[in-house]
């Protein structure tokens, strides 16, 4: 894995999220497109959490004390039990925009990392630490697709949504 370009993608997605989250109004923040889907909120929140307990904490793990258990997880059940939904967005962000910033610059002080160093995880089986910052990025991209549409969800919602078929379609 290429650690210049992972610390590139990271610092650019954490942009992208922050665009897409600020200039919201707190209705729109908490706003929900059905009681199974997220708000805009919810991503913030869950992508803070992810950033403190999964990611930089795994990869560490990882590098450190390979085939050692993660510690576990419940980025779903987080939602409700954390209360995600009843928090202030420009709080949220401005913490996950510091542990992103953290987390680059630990990334950036590593030296010489082995990216073949292996360990299980419980459900997606044995990941080099390599795959393991791969999908840290993806699981950026994954967010700002769903903050995107989020967006679209919204807009549709303000105005005639057949009048945004001219736009083309979703």
């Amino acid at each position: 894995m290429d650690l210049v370009y992972s610390l590139t993608r990271l610092t650019q997605n954490a942009e992208a999220i922050a665009a897409l989250a600020r200039g919201v109004t707190s209705e729109q923040a908490c706003w929900k497109p059905s009681a199974e889907e997220w708000s805009i909120l919810e991503v913030v929140c869950h992508l803070y959490d992810e950033e403190c307990e999964d990611f930089r904490q795994r990869l560490d793990l990882m590098r450190q004390r390979a085939n050692t258990d993660w510690p576990p997880i419940h980025p779903q059940q987080w939602v409700t039990e954390r209360a995600y939904n009843q928090r202030e967005l420009d709080p949220m962000l401005a913490a996950f925009l510091e542990e992103r910033h953290r987390s680059l610059e630990w990334l950036g002080a590593l030296s010489r990392p082995d990216w073949s160093a292996l360990n299980a995880h419980p459900v997606a089986g044995v990941m080099s630490a390599g795959v393991m910052l791969g999908a840290w990025i993806a699981h950026d991209h994954l967010h700002i697709r769903q903050l995107n549409h989020l967006h679209w969800q919204w807009l549709a919602g303000q105005v005639d949504p057949q009048s945004l078929e001219y736009a083309g379609g979703w």
